[in-house]
């Protein structure tokens, strides 16, 4: 599903102007970068929760040559499932 698929799926559902749902996907989705960017988490208790994570320096192999890499310490985005989410998927 993509977004046009998910904007039609709720207004079908909610009875709300796609455009109206559009507008609150965009404010949701812009609000969750902000939030995360500056180290807050986001939770949906039982849907999902978005949190910043930074993950230390480390080394790797390159898989072609074998080779010892040094890979940097990195910002990344760790989002998990809450219960209601995955008891939905069993």
């Amino acid at each position: 599903m993509n977004k046009a698929e998910l904007v039609d799926a709720i207004s079908d559902k909610s009875g709300v102007a796609k455009s109206t749902v559009d507008d609150v996907i965009k404010a949701m989705t812009e609000t969750i970068e902000s939030e995360v960017a500056k180290g807050d988490k986001i939770s949906i208790p039982g849907f999902i929760s978005f949190q910043k994570v930074n993950r230390a320096a480390r080394t790797g192999r390159n898989p072609r040559t074998g080779d010892t890499i040094n890979i940097p310490a990195s910002a990344t985005v760790k989002v998990t499932a809450g219960a209601r989410l995955k008891s939905s998927v069993k």
